[in-house]
């Protein structure tokens, strides 16, 4: 049986040969209207989303909002403790959660919060069209033993592990525990969202089973890297509980281990454009579980 991508050009080729690449990005940034009024983001704030690939807002939860989505990761991290789920991620060197996987399908206070208005407005306008959870979860980064997400593209494993066809997908982080330069906060290359990076090595089946606890095949190689963060910087996404981070499926981001005393904890939503549903992976492979990649 033939492929069912062969047919067509793979604009975004990765995993594929012995040597990486760095493509230009075919899709746009900002899809929706830039006009006045046309969503919750002025023009200004749609403009630095579109240059940078992500927009920070601080303050978007008030402090009663946090204080109650923090006892409910707190209650589920207990739930979990011992938990023999597939949706429980371990860390790569103990027993320590370090994610656990759609929160919004089986939790009902992460449901709502994945529904608030604001959030999915938010997405709606920069996707320009409606919008679906493509994936949730919460990363854990206790203090002193959290560690580190090397640096990736999300749309290059969602690309060629999921199907999907193109970058018209964001994540929207909400923090839960202040965000500091030196607890492991979330990293990201400004601009390197237009830049794709074509990664080495053939995926391995059922690679999801291990990458999710520490990543091997999809990782940027070293001089891509260097030569991003010499043309970008990078940036820290900082800010006290309850700043939101948007940010587009295609930038460079990772984060580093936490070796303070001060944990980092926050709960990820990636919202995919209704018109940019997962097809078969890239890669020809099966596709990875509804739990990772939602494919209704």
């Amino acid at each position: 049986m033939t492929h069912p991508h062969l047919a067509a050009e793979d604009v975004y080729p990765s995993r594929v040969s012995d040597r990486p690449a760095m493509l230009e990005r075919k899709d746009p940034v900002v899809y929706g209207d830039v006009a006045a009024g046309a969503g919750p983001l002025d023009a200004e704030a749609l403009a630095r989303y579109e240059r940078n690939g992500y927009l920070c807002l601080p303050g978007f939860f008030s402090p009663s909002d946090v204080q109650t989505l923090r006892s409910e990761l707190k209650r589920l991290w207990e739930q979990s403790r011992d938990a023999d789920r597939n949706e429980v991620i371990r860390e790569p060197d103990s027993r320590d959660i370090r994610s656990i996987f759609a929160v919004h399908r089986d939790h009902d206070a992460f449901r709502r919060l994945s529904r608030d208005p604001r959030i999915v407005g938010i997405a709606r306008q920069i996707l320009g069209s409606d919008v679906y959870i493509h994936q949730s979860r919460i990363n854990y980064k206790k203090g002193f033993t959290g560690k580190e997400f090397y640096w990736h593209s999300d749309f290059e494993t969602w690309h060629v592990e999921d199907g999907m066809p193109r970058m018209r997908a964001l994540s929207c982080s909400i923090t839960l525990e202040d965000n500091h330069h030196c607890n492991g906060p979330l990293l990201l290359i400004p601009g390197s969202h237009k830049t794709f990076v074509s990664c080495v090595g053939r995926t391995p089946e059922a690679h999801y089973e291990q990458s999710l606890r520490r990543q091997e095949y999809g990782v940027p190689d070293q001089e891509s890297l260097r030569l991003l963060t010499e043309r970008h910087g990078i940036e820290a996404a900082v800010g006290p509980a309850g700043t939101v981070v948007f940010f587009d499926c295609n930038i460079m981001h990772g984060s580093n281990s936490n070796i303070t005393p001060l944990p980092r904890s926050n709960v990820f939503f990636v919202y995919n454009s209704t018109e940019n549903r997962l097809t078969s992976p890239y890669s020809g492979q099966k596709p990875r579980p509804d739990y990772i990649a939602t494919r209704g």
